[in-house]
């Protein structure tokens, strides 16, 4: 069986979606997974052994340029003619579904599945769909896309693999050094971001080594500055995926918020605890035992986030080190 899988983005998203490739090599041991993505996200995907080919694309540019079109186009039809028996949109977005219709459309009695309309927010995308499946957008993503592929490939995956999964982000480099504890600091969104001085607060009550990463100029001016505040703090150096990875794999504990590495600590099964405030705990990743939530205070609607929603300001640090210490002593 020749599967493709289309999840264009972002880091969180694509991680969500990698779990099910270890359990679909399983029970499909003779298959082969393409997977299409966004070129800036490829390197989440690299020196994975259950993705035979990465097929990137630039839809972003697009955006920019207009031609693109075109060029964009010609690539995506180049890809349809590996002829898939399955090609599965994990992303339930018009765009992704346009991009699975053109790599997969062209096949008699081929499939192209995706979510139905009740189950996305852009329901449109389920016109380009001939196989669609019905679970709750509200639920949780790990959930969704457990039944998404279940249900594409016929095969059953459970609660109890998911929590027995083997560690999915893979790294080139050679990591000597081990890590104690790592601050994520940064997120897409403003309202997602832990306040610096908070985290301050936090290095102070665990009294530990902690290396704080970073992925652009905001994130390392905040790194900077919590260096300044504290012998404890060390910044990490500037570094690709491919080194994020490393660094967390290679860590006791990661503390941050809804955001891409903090992700990666729970497909690393690296103990984690992730910060939420406007988005949705039970919905955005797969508690166990060594990778914890802590939740503020106020309600989410996961169909409408709240854009003024700051609560994630009000969780204290305190509590946040009364987590971490259960996880560094586990």
């Amino acid at each position: 069986m020749k599967i493709c899988i289309v999840k264009l983005s972002a880091m969180g998203d694509i991680i969500h979606a990698m779990v099910v490739l270890q359990f679909i090599k399983k029970k499909l041991p003779n298959c082969t997974i393409d997977w299409v993505v966004e070129k800036s996200f490829s390197a989440v995907l690299e020196n994975n052994p259950h993705v035979d080919n990465i097929l990137t694309v630039n839809l972003k540019s697009i955006k920019k340029n207009k031609s693109k079109f075109f060029e964009q186009f010609k690539i995506l039809n180049n890809y349809g003619k590996k002829n898939y028996d399955v090609v599965i949109d994990a992303q339930g977005l018009l765009k992704s579904a346009i991009v699975s219709n053109i790599v997969g459309g062209r096949v008699v009695g081929s499939k192209v599945v995706g979510f139905d309309k009740d189950s996305i927010r852009e329901s449109i995308s389920s016109w380009f769909y001939n196989q669609k499946v019905y679970i709750p957008y509200e639920k949780n993503v790990i959930e969704r896309n457990v039944k998404l592929f279940s249900t594409a490939l016929e095969i059953d995956i459970t609660k109890e693999d998911i929590l027995r999964k083997e560690p999915f982000l893979y790294t080139s480099k050679k990591i000597e050094k081990q890590y104690n504890i790592i601050f994520v600091v940064g997120a897409s969104k403003l309202n997602k971001i832990y306040p610096k001085e908070k985290f301050l607060e936090l290095a102070q009550r665990l009294d530990s080594k902690v290396v704080v990463v970073w992925g652009n100029e905001e994130e390392h001016r905040t790194a900077q500055w919590l260096n300044t505040q504290s012998e404890l703090i060390e910044i990490a150096p500037k570094g690709s995926i491919n080194d994020l990875i490393g660094i967390i794999s290679h860590s006791k504990l990661v503390i941050g918020g809804d955001t891409g590495p903090t992700h990666m600590a729970w497909a690393l099964n690296t103990p984690s605890i992730t910060i939420f405030g406007n988005t949705p705990e039970y919905r955005n990743t797969y508690i166990t035992s060594v990778n914890k939530v802590i939740k503020s205070d106020s309600y989410v609607n996961p169909l409408k986030l709240n854009k003024n929603d700051f609560s994630i300001k009000e969780i204290k640090a305190k509590d946040i080190y009364e987590i971490a210490k259960e996880l560094l002593i586990g």
